[in-house]
């Protein structure tokens, strides 16, 4: 789902753009995206990019050509090249293709449905799905973003930026996006919360963006100074979750176990975490993972 809780910017899409035709592309592009039935009108885009009718419309045209969009009698969707860009993106990523990989040999990830995410700016996306038979079916999918501040995959990504970058993104008084009345509020409870996960190595969500949900996640190193920062994390019902199973898992993720090519340790094997975490839920029945 596109993240719903962003803050509307009053500029006009591509006013200070040294390219304003593709700002206004990529407005619309975001726009079809972020509405909650996947259509608009004329009218609508237009009101979105901010810019006159006869302008949307050309550009509406020049985008349907190139197959980014489609239209439907009076509406536009999302096209279907999009999905081709999207997997080349995706097929290019090694941290994914191997994900993939592990996921179809490892004896109990086959069996599960399990997330992988990536930090942008101030949301998570979701990267990549496997699902085990039978597959789990989740309410995000992939290319849906979700704020950091809740999910536990998201605070254990932002964790490992400088403080300086982290007080800029959420200054002590911001208002954070809420879903439950356990989520944060403010900036001032999200650093709170990191500090205590930059202690600890992983983190954890109470509820905070799903009621009678809890998740461990933790952040994974990927190959080279510029890769992606990805995050994993595993989520189990509240009713069947305990905090003896809890300290399991956290001396599971910090035992040491030497990989080739990899740094030491579960936390330098992205999947092999994953795997660890799972064996230690084998009775929870409705236990799934998900990008929380």
């Amino acid at each position: 789902m596109a993240d719903s809780h962003a803050p509307a910017s009053s500029e006009k899409p591509g006013a200070a753009s040294p390219a304003p035709a593709v700002t206004r592309a990529a407005a619309v592009l975001d726009a079809l995206a972020a509405s909650a039935t996947g259509r608009l009108t004329l009218s609508d885009l237009s009101r979105e990019v901010g810019i006159p009718k006869s302008s949307t419309s050309n550009l509406l045209l020049a985008l349907e050509e190139a197959r980014l969009i489609s239209r439907q009698g009076a509406e536009f969707t999302l096209g279907r090249k999009l999905v081709e860009l999207g997997a080349a993106y995706l097929g290019r990523m090694d941290e994914v293709q191997e994900f993939y990989r592990y996921c179809e040999q490892a004896s109990v990830l086959s069996r599960e449905t399990v997330r992988i995410a990536m930090l942008d700016g101030s949301n998570v996306i979701y990267l990549a799905r496997y699902e085990g038979h039978p597959a789990v079916r989740l309410t995000s999918n992939i290319g849906d973003k979700m704020p950091v501040s809740l999910c536990a995959v998201g605070k254990a990504l932002i964790a490992r930026l400088n403080w300086h970058d982290i007080d800029e993104m959420f200054p002590d008084d911001a208002e954070l996006p809420v879903l439950t009345p356990k989520s944060l509020r403010t900036g001032a409870e999200l650093k709170a919360q990191l500090k205590e996960i930059r202690e600890q190595g992983f983190a954890f969500e109470d509820e905070e963006s799903t009621t009678g949900v809890v998740c461990l996640a933790v952040s994974v190193p990927t190959r080279g100074a510029h890769g992606p920062s990805l995050g994993l994390s595993v989520t189990a019902l509240k009713a069947t979750y305990t905090p003896e199973q809890g300290s399991q898992i956290v001396k599971e993720l910090q035992e040491p176990g030497p990989f080739p090519g990899q740094p030491h340790g579960i936390e330098g094997h992205p999947l092999l975490a994953v795997t660890q975490i799972l064996k230690l839920l084998p009775a929870v029945q409705d236990a799934v993972l998900c990008s929380a």
